[in-house]
């Protein structure tokens, strides 16, 4: 059998690239089918665990979930680099080195270094992330058997590429052995491109719709029966007085936000699958009755529905990072009193099954709205937002309403959680603010169902329609005003009754626009404690964004 030439550089290198996409393929496929770890998913997570809260800010504030989503793919891009590098080292100097002229010999030293060099770049970022030391010693340990399988098909497929290549760089050799090399070095190059483009055809497909899954799992929503809801439904028919525009209708349909319209900010790009038949809450610490329930106890439990609303603290002024829901649950204090909390219990931690911990005062725990929910909008809950359970706590940021809750402890002393520990307030009370939805095209816009096709066109008359949304969390909203001129007047918008204490504001009314050109209107709320929103424009970090929202509206 004629042996080829060693190949270049760029030959072994995009021979590692298709073969690390099988590699990853197959991890993907263990990932999905199997809940195996995903070496692309803890970098992404190790990265942003590693990010100063105010830069995550701004990523999130500009990108929303897809800044988390483009450090998965990138973790995946740069992992199948790794590979290619991996192939350059395994066929290229060491093969030369170690002469192993088999195909066999080739699959196992490629299998074997990026298994090695795979297995310590995940340790280094297990090292890096926030957890104990055995927390972090059980991950090595997974990651090392999840690996294993990858890594050898990695290894196997890499060296079929190249599975009658020298062992060495090419020697003297006569006119005519040179003539027959060629020939023959041209047909395996085309078997070898044919191959490399076989993997890539069967690897690229299963890492996109594999992806696809893991950031978007598909899940079977039981339905369940809803007071409430059924009740707006009913009320939905008949418009309140001054909301009759048919402007400002797909504003009074989407009160209560689509489940899949509902925004969603975690700490993970990808979603966390909690199987209820497994899962339980613990609930310890300075208790006197430590309790361990299950899924189907806690449901059997007596339960409340609430209408209330959820923003990220990260949200801009207009943004989109608001939604309102109906939730289902058990109350909070019902919970309490079955432990028995001690009397020097002053803070409540939750802790998740994907990592994240935060902290809220025992006080707020104890407010009859703070519920663990575990239906959401006359369904359970999806996986994207806490199934089973996660906790409603009225009043304050997303980051302070953790979802897939495993376990609820008891301290003496204030706790800060993932995200305080990187810069944000850990007294998260919402901010008195109020959004422009009509007219214009600010972000908050899209939390409501066929709002786009509502026109801002300016009319004959000049009068224009402006409405939206205003929120403080449970201090309620008082007065909402509106000013076409930078503030020098302003008009009394009309309200809507609040679902809830715990929920946003619609408001609306017209303005007339005597003047053509542009025109900026701005909105200001004032909540019932009689706090006026102000003017001055601050960034979310690390207290939540404040400031007037301001639109544009030409001619």
């Amino acid at each position: 059998m004629i042996k080829l030439d060693h190949p270049s550089s760029k030959k072994l290198f995009l021979g590692g690239l298709a073969a690390g996409a099988i590699a990853l393929a197959v991890s993907l496929l263990l990932r999905l089918f199997d809940g195996g770890l995903f070496l692309p998913e803890i970098a992404s997570q190790t990265l942003f665990s590693l990010t100063p809260g105010q830069v995550e800010s701004q990523a999130v504030g500009t990108l929303g979930p897809i800044a988390k989503y483009s450090a998965l793919i990138g973790a995946v891009a740069a992992n199948i680099i790794l590979y290619g590098f991996i192939s350059l080292l395994s066929l290229g100097r060491l093969h030369t080195k170690l002469r192993l002229k088999v195909y066999f010999g080739n699959a196992i030293q490629s299998s074997l270094l990026s298994y090695i060099i795979l297995l310590v770049v995940g340790a280094v970022l297990f090292a890096l992330a926030e957890a104990d030391i055995q927390t972090k010693l059980a991950s090595v340990r997974l990651l090392a058997i999840y690996l294993v399988p990858s890594n050898i098909a990695f290894g196997f497929i890499l060296s079929s590429f190249y599975e009658r290549i020298s062992p060495g760089w090419p020697t003297k050799i006569t006119e005519k052995q040179s003539t027959t090399i060629s020939k023959t070095e041209i047909d395996y190059k085309k078997r070898l491109l044919l191959r490399a483009g076989i993997a890539s055809a069967v690897a690229l497909p299963i890492l996109y719709f594999g992806l696809g899954s893991l950031i978007s799992p598909r899940q079977a929503v039981q339905q369940s029966p809803s007071f409430l809801l059924s009740q707006f439904q009913k009320r939905s028919k008949s418009k309140p007085l001054g909301f009759e525009d048919p402007k400002v209708a797909p504003l009074l349909a989407s009160e209560i936000t689509p489940t899949d319209l509902f925004y969603r900010i975690d700490k993970n790009p990808i979603v966390p699958i909690v199987m209820a038949s497994t899962w339980k809450l613990t609930v310890k610490g300075l208790v006197f009755n430590p309790l361990e329930i299950t899924y189907k106890e806690l449901r059997d439990m007596p339960a409340i529905e609430e209408f209330a609303t959820l923003e990220c603290v990260s949200n801009k002024i207009g943004g989109d990072l608001i939604s309102t829901a109906v939730w289902k649950g058990v109350r909070l204090k019902e919970l309490l009193e079955k432990a028995q909390v001690m009397p020097s219990a002053k803070y409540i931690v939750f802790k998740c099954y994907d990592g994240y911990d935060v902290g809220i005062p025992l006080e707020r725990g104890l407010f009859d709205g703070s519920i663990l929910a575990y239906d959401m909008n006359g369904g359970s809950l999806t996986a994207e937002h806490g199934y089973p359970v996660r906790a409603i706590i009225p009043g304050w940021y997303g980051m302070m309403n953790p979802k897939w809750i495993t376990e609820i402890d008891l301290v003496d002393h204030v706790y800060e959680g993932y995200w305080q520990r990187k810069g944000w307030s850990n007294k998260a009370l919402y901010n008195t603010q109020s959004f422009i939805a009509i007219p214009g095209n600010a972000s908050v816009r899209q939390r409501f169902s066929n709002l786009a096709a509502v026109s801002s066109v300016i009319d004959s008359s000049r009068m224009v329609t402006v409405a939206g949304v205003a929120f403080a969390g449970d201090r309620g909203i008082s007065k909402v005003e509106v000013s076409t001129d930078g503030g020098a007047t302003w008009k009394e918008a009309r309200l809507k009754d609040p679902l809830s204490p715990y929920t946003w504001v619609l408001w609306t009314t017209q303005v007339n626009l005597n003047d053509k050109g542009n025109h900026k209107l701005t909105a200001r709320s004032t909540d019932k404690t009689g706090n006026i929103q102000t003017a001055e424009l601050v960034d979310p970090f690390p207290n939540g964004a404040m400031g007037y929202h301001v639109i544009n509206v030409q001619e």
